[in-house]
């Protein structure tokens, strides 16, 4: 029998005496929220880090696991690319931000982060497993999962190895994408875990001169693909340089028009998981 004491999902579980996740005794996490798309380049990780932001913000305590583990960028997103993580007897200690985020990524634990992470899959989902039962997390409200794009080793290994309460799904305003992101859906319906909703990346530009909003893709496609599947629409970025300059010059430069949005997601994704 698995410990459910400190389990995330003890309260909705239904399959206590077939689960095999090991959960660390010394961690209080409530929530687990994965944030995945079905491919790369959509803005997935630098969504992540505003969600996890957003909640720390609004007073809760938050962690950040990076489990893209051969493309991290979650310690650059949050500027503290130059931490390392450290051990004790109880496990690996998170590095932790001026804010008060801890966050958990294989670029704290190797000297160069240019260096590649070659490593075949049963071991990077051996050190995503790992990111879970020997980290020591502590109390949180949250835990945002930053998750490899694509619906493979990886992902599957999060979504069956670790607790997880609701996935966000990151996504832009294309018809190739809705397609690719439809796999992400339909691999979370497989698995049973919720989906809390999508956050659409790159949605708009605002005209620097009217202010007027430009939808560079056709918005229809989007509408349909939320409609067939039958998700909420968490929030519609514009695609602007404060959002691509966070790895550079971190997120306390946000204009007020992506801090509102993201106080609006952060709002549907908490009242979704109560």
């Amino acid at each position: 029998m698995p410990n459910c004491n400190n389990c995330p999902s003890r309260s909705t579980c239904n399959s206590k005496d077939t689960c095999t996740i090991k959960n660390n005794p010394y961690n209080n996490v409530k929530k687990i929220i994965g944030v995945m798309s079905g491919k790369g380049g959509v803005g997935k990780s630098t969504i992540a880090s505003l969600i996890a932001k957003d909640l720390n913000d609004k007073g809760y305590k938050v962690g950040v696991m990076d489990a893209d583990i051969t493309g991290p960028s979650i310690p650059r997103l949050f500027q503290v690319d130059e931490e390392r993580a450290e051990a004790d007897d109880l496990g690996i200690i998170p590095v932790e931000t001026e804010d008060g985020i801890k966050i958990m990524s294989m670029n704290f634990l190797v000297e160069d982060e240019e260096k590649p992470v070659i490593w075949r899959g049963p071991i990077v989902s051996g050190v995503v497993q790992q990111f879970w039962t020997d980290v020591i997390w502590g109390d949180l409200d949250y835990l945002i999962i930053d998750m490899p794009p694509g619906t493979g080793d990886v992902a599957l290994t999060v979504m069956q190895s670790i607790p997880i309460s609701g996935l966000v799904i990151v996504s832009v305003p294309q018809d190739m994408v809705s397609m690719i992101v439809a796999k992400a859906v339909n691999m979370a319906k497989r698995l049973n875990i919720p989906v809390l909703g999508v956050v659409e990346n790159m949605s708009y530009v605002m005209c620097p001169d009217c202010g007027k909003k430009i939808e560079i893709f056709d918005g229809e496609n989007t509408r349909e693909f939320l409609n067939e599947y039958q998700l909420t629409l968490l929030g519609e970025l514009p695609m602007v340089k404060d959002i691509a300059n966070i790895p550079a010059k971190g997120n306390k430069e946000l204009s007020e028009l992506v801090k509102n949005t993201f106080m609006e997601i952060g709002e549907k994704i908490v009242n979704a998981l109560k």
